[in-house]
């Protein structure tokens, strides 16, 4: 049973391992979307996510038997991180089944800690199935990375930390992958205030607990797609759905692109690196039915690697404006590409990129195409420029941006 006891005895064993990690007030957010908007920074703990809270207490609770026999676990990342740690303090071995799909980053800090580490199966379903298949044959004690009271109870001891901060928060904002967390966190936070509202956010390629909401029980997603890789999980967790439903109160879902702008977001205004599954309910922020009330937004980790940084930085420039292709037809004439670039300097537009192609039409005399990249300020910038284009005659055209 998720107690309040419980609760009280995992916030005293996960402070041997985690880091403080205080709320931080936002004004851009707060400002945007016209709430007062706290951050939980849970990508600031030690092992860059929250999961080493369910992972040491769990492991606390097991018997020198169990531990002896040696730990396994499936996680596309976070998790893996937090049971390899774990081990290592209680001096055991640790073996974790990856998807192959894992960013290197998660991989290689997982391997850092000490565990054997063991990539298979394209999501974390597939991965999960396979380390019960070693823990069978090898004798290891399975730590399921959500679906287990105890695990569950160590996440939610981030409730306690929010409620010690900020007493009077009205709303808790929380990421589902499997529902590890969202029990943890809303039903000890129904437990110490039962009038708070704890909001459950998935990405919309793998909205596996509102799926299960809606059909009264658990289900399982044929597929999952999403950039969000630590909550692309098909099926959420059967031993934690009944707590998941009596103290949920709503579910949002959110798409990929959004966490895109989120993370320029965050990046920008907080100068923090937050992984797309951690950005959920920064993402949802967009689509609440309230305003000014207390809002904590538990940002869940911060485990990304730098190529998967550069790309969501470089479309979330895309999708703000700032940086777009324009495609301009000109005559084949010498100077002709100092004109067109004269006019983007007089509105203080930035080449990035230029490509020309002399066979768009069979008349090259007539027309040849200038695809220009361009920086801009943002959509009145970017609009801007588009117009002093059209005046001179150019017929610009916006076409797809690809760096």
């Amino acid at each position: 049973m998720l107690t309040l006891d419980k609760f009280e005895e995992a916030s005293k064993i996960v402070t041997e391992v985690t880091h403080e990690t205080k709320l931080v007030y936002s004004d851009y957010f707060s400002e945007k979307c016209g709430n007062m908007v706290y951050l939980k920074p849970e990508n600031m703990q030690l092992t860059g996510a929250y999961k080493l809270r369910g992972a040491y207490y769990k492991i606390s609770t097991l018997s020198d038997e169990e531990r002896a026999k040696g730990l396994i676990t499936a996680s596309a990342g976070n998790h893996a991180q937090g049971v390899a740690y774990a081990a290592s303090k209680y001096g055991v071995k640790a073996t974790i089944v990856m998807p192959t799909t894992t960013p290197l980053i998660k991989v290689n800090r997982t391997k850092s800690y000490g565990a054997d580490v063991v990539l298979y199966g394209d999501v974390y379903d597939e991965a999960c199935e396979y380390a019960y298949k070693l823990a069978d044959e090898h004798g290891y004690t399975f730590i399921h990375p959500f679906d287990d009271l105890a695990v569950a109870t160590g996440q939610g001891t981030i409730a306690m930390e929010i409620f010690k901060e900020l007493p009077l928060v009205e709303y808790i904002l929380v990421p589902i992958g499997g529902g590890g967390l969202a029990t943890g966190v809303s039903t000890l936070a129904k437990l110490l205030n039962p009038k708070i509202k704890v909001i459950g956010v998935e990405p919309s390629g793998a909205a596996s607990l509102k799926a299960s909401f809606d059909k009264g029980e658990v289900t399982t997603l044929k597929t999952v797609n999403t950039i969000a890789d630590g909550t692309a999980v098909k099926t959420p967790g059967s031993n934690i759905f009944p707590y998941l439903q009596e103290n949920i109160d709503e579910i949002i879902t959110v798409d990929d692109d959004e966490l895109i702008v989120a993370f320029l977001d965050m990046v920008e205004n907080h100068k923090m690196v937050v992984e797309n599954s951690g950005l959920l309910t920064v993402a949802a922020l967009n689509h609440l039915g309230f305003k000014d009330k207390r809002v904590v937004s538990v940002l869940s980790g911060g485990n990304m690697d730098v190529i998967t940084m550069s790309s969501v930085v470089q479309q979330g420039l895309i999708f703000r404006d700032r940086i777009f292709t324009v495609s301009v037809l000109l005559p084949d004439k010498p100077g002709m590409l100092a004109k067109v670039s004269q006019v983007i300097a007089d509105n203080q537009g930035n080449v990035v990129k230029l490509e020309h192609n002399q066979f768009v039409t069979t008349n090259r005399s007539a027309a040849v195409e200038l695809r220009i990249t361009l920086e801009a300020f943002g959509t009145e910038h970017k609009e801007q420029i588009f117009r002093a284009l059209d005046k001179e005659g150019y017929r610009p055209k916006i076409v797809r941006t690809s760096l």
